[in-house]
């Protein structure tokens, strides 16, 4: 498709991006900084529209941070204009709507926690007796 600069190298491209830690001084939990990172990865392919895409990239690559980016007046009046609308929607739904909605966030946030935790258990403390097998002192 694209012809030039698709080869090789790897200078330009967006692979460095910030982890879910850089959130954790906005959410509540990892759960919560996990799921805003992967929205804004969502914003980043530009479904949301060119200004939220690219204020998306600069967060996720680490140039700056989410707190600026929204002060930013480009990236502020596309995030109060997508505001608006996600404002009106949820004024006009009823309030089992509403609850229905919250409730569905909430079982996202807990199973989002419980496949962190699932990472965390893969990645050390879940099978202590193979590595100490192979760990231990010899003499």
């Amino acid at each position: 498709m694209n012809g030039t600069g698709g080869s090789g190298g790897t200078s330009g491209s967006p692979e460095r991006q910030v982890g879910d830690e850089e959130f954790l001084d906005i959410t509540q939990s990892q759960a919560e900084a996990r799921l805003l990172r992967k929205a804004l990865q969502q914003l980043s392919d530009g479904g949301a529209g060119d200004a939220l895409q690219e204020m998306a990239r600069e967060v996720l690559s680490g140039r700056m941070g989410l707190r600026d980016a929204v002060s930013h007046s480009a990236y502020g009046e596309e995030l109060i204009s997508k505001n608006a609308s996600f404002r009106e929607e949820w004024e006009s739904m009823s309030e089992r709507e509403r609850e229905e909605l919250a409730e569905q966030g909430q079982q996202l946030i807990e199973k989002e926690q419980r496949e962190i935790e699932a990472e965390k258990r893969e990645a050390g403390g879940g099978r202590p007796g193979k590595h100490s097998e192979r760990g231990g002192p010899t003499y």
